[in-house]
């Protein structure tokens, strides 16, 4: 029985029944929305999507405002509800609050408005707990300030979306007021017309990600020394930040600058990526927390890659 399907080395013929002419326009219409679907780009991220992409990759919120089990992980069941870590330091003791809707214990009561004025100006609104009081410094206001219009939006409409949580953490007590530290990229800010440089982009996530805030050096009076940025040395230990296993170390932030043996500056990209998103050092060793490695790890490759290209261009520091 002769084989009806079988094609030849070349194009099969029209059917006789088809006109050539009609068949040329049809298979060209088929060409045309083959290569306009292939050529068409994904479908855009709801302000709730992109606003969950930040908070729970790049931003690590969950880092600190998700309580934690007894092996440092975050437990999703209590996600954003507070009480992920507390810092005890002299000018203040502070809880990492509440940011789930709940509008006793949470920010359910603020408005729109309120929670940005949180995010970028670090304030409390005029009415609750501690009114028109100013959040401690250990929240990065001065990183925040760079969100573009859109993502800061974003951010607002994904924590007024996720699961309100009754979780009443202690309140905090300030003993002194510490300014927030000026972060000159943030001051410059960005334009989401920058979004389509891979350094820029990098850039960006950087500083709304707040890494220079751990990996810079602390001046003698305790702020950041931009001056030496990504020089790292800056450490953290249980003698002031509680939230991390009993057995853990502490940590001391490394240097991530492009110098050559100081810094990063001869680790492979992928070498990297692994530090960032898994905790493993170029040379195997595990890295420690506070980093929020299962955060970062929720990147996509293209994020991923300009974080990588924006570190290489990070001015050397020994």
């Amino acid at each position: 029985m002769p084989d009806q399907h079988r094609v030849t080395g070349r194009a099969a013929r029209t059917p006789r029944s088809l006109p050539r002419r009609l068949a040329r326009w049809l298979s060209s219409v088929a060409m045309a929305g083959l290569v306009a679907a292939c050529a068409a780009p994904p479908p855009a991220q709801t302000p709730v999507e992109r606003g969950r992409y930040l908070v729970e990759s790049i931003l690590g919120c969950g880092n600190c405002h998700t309580p934690k089990d007894a092996r440092g992980a975050p437990i999703d069941a209590l996600n954003l509800s507070g009480g992920g870590v507390r810092i005890n330091v002299p000018p203040f003791t502070v809880t990492a609050t509440n940011i789930t809707p709940d509008r006793d214990t949470g920010i359910g009561r603020w408005t729109e408005a309120e929670i940005k004025r949180a995010i970028v100006e670090g304030m409390r609104p005029a009415h609750g707990r501690l009114a028109n009081t100013q959040l401690a410094p250990v929240m990065a206001v001065g990183f925040f300030k760079a969100l573009l219009p859109a993502d800061l939006d974003a951010v607002v409409a994904y924590l007024r979306s996720v699961k309100p949580i009754r979780n009443e953490v202690a309140l905090p007590v300030y003993r002194a007021r510490v300014p927030f530290d000026t972060y000159p990229d943030a001051e410059t800010g960005f334009t989401a017309a920058q979004m389509s440089d891979p350094v820029q982009r990098g850039k960006y996530l950087a500083t709304i990600g707040h890494c220079m805030e751990c990996h810079s050096p602390a001046e003698t009076k305790g702020h950041t020394d931009y001056t030496k940025l990504g020089k790292g040395g800056r450490g953290f230990n249980a003698s002031f930040v509680e939230g991390f296993p009993k057995e853990w170390p502490g940590a001391v932030a490394r240097n991530i600058t492009s110098h050559r043996t100081a810094g990063i500056g001869t680790w492979t990209d992928a070498e990297i990526k692994r530090a960032i998103t898994q905790g493993i050092a170029r040379d195997g060793r595990k890295l420690q927390p506070p980093m929020g490695f299962s955060y970062y790890a929720r990147m996509t490759a293209a994020d991923l890659d300009a974080l990588v290209a924006y570190l290489r261009t990070v001015p050397p520091q020994e």
